[in-house]
């Protein structure tokens, strides 16, 4: 059974692949083990997308230059 993990205290940080932009960031949240939250920064309260640490890491080296 999959579960989605409490993220109601996550300590969110913006991505530094969203060059300091003020409103048009990605968040994560680190801490915890093998997955990786993502956020809209422009939406806080909305949903948070929870990826695989591996998927979510192949990702990352596909969209960076």
């Amino acid at each position: 059974m999959k579960r989605t993990p409490d993220l109601s205290t996550a300590a969110w940080r913006k991505s530094s692949y969203s060059d300091g932009g003020a409103n048009n960031c990605v968040e994560v949240a680190d801490g915890y083990p093998g997955l990786v939250p993502v956020r809209d920064s422009k939406a806080p309260q909305g949903a948070a997308l929870v990826f695989g640490a591996d998927p979510w890491a192949l990702f990352v080296r596909s969209v960076s230059p």
